[in-house]
């Protein structure tokens, strides 16, 4: 395993893009403060640079708020998203850090839809991004790598893409909730329902959401 110290691009930083990024966004974003020290860890224990986009967002931040804590994106970890990325993916998406995964959760949503980068494990395309919702329990291809979710995250329709799921209030909703915590719905997302606003809706922590997310595709036969 490379050192931090190896992992560390002071030439050419992919912090100086992303901060471009930043000032051209469209969309609400919240930098999340990092602790160094955690930061350090999570970036040694995933192995990429702080080149890269990925490395970056890992070693400069704690996570990145879209859209008022709509999308939580994994950093190193900071109170209001307390979940590093290596550390949310270890007993996930693989056993150990050492173990090479076959993706990796990146991010998610308020109302459990997980979005990961694919090693071959969740679909035909290595590298492209791919949205887990709840209304269909499949796998999506997104058509993007990292760098390139980041700016549709930043700058992306993000109304269109969530249209039909985004009940009156959730801004308000929102505020009493952390980056730990999911929205969860009854009736569930992937059953027929009349009326999106009439579905009940829970406060769950993530893990919760995410777990039983895996064992209702099991069930329905997803991929």
């Amino acid at each position: 395993m490379k050192s931090i110290n190896e992992l560390i691009n002071t030439t050419d930083p992919g912090w100086d893009l992303i901060q471009e990024w930043l000032k051209e966004a469209t969309n609400h974003y919240e930098i999340l403060p990092k602790e160094a020290t955690r930061a350090e860890r999570e970036l040694v224990q995933a192995q990429v640079t702080t080149r890269s986009t990925m490395g970056a967002i890992i070693y400069e931040t704690g996570g990145i708020l879209i859209d008022h804590g709509w999308i939580r994106i994994l950093g190193s970890g900071s109170p209001q998203l307390d979940r590093g990325i290596m550390e949310w993916n270890t007993g996930k998406t693989v056993t150990s850090v050492s173990e090479q995964p076959t993706h990796l959760l990146i991010a998610d949503d308020t109302i459990g839809g997980y979005f990961a980068l694919n090693a071959g494990g969740i679909g035909d395309e290595p590298g492209m991004v791919y949205y887990l919702p709840q209304d269909t329990l499949q796998w999506e291809n997104l058509g993007c790598g990292y760098s390139d979710f980041i700016g549709w995250a930043l700058n992306g329709d993000l109304q269109k893409f969530y249209q039909t799921f985004k009940w009156k209030g959730w801004q308000t909703d929102l505020e009493n909730m952390n980056g730990n915590q999911t929205v969860a719905f009854y009736p569930f997302l992937w059953t027929k329902y009349t009326d999106f606003e009439e579905l009940s809706r829970t406060i769950v922590p993530t893990t919760e959401n995410y777990m039983l997310t895996l064992d209702m595709q099991k069930q329905l036969g997803g991929n």
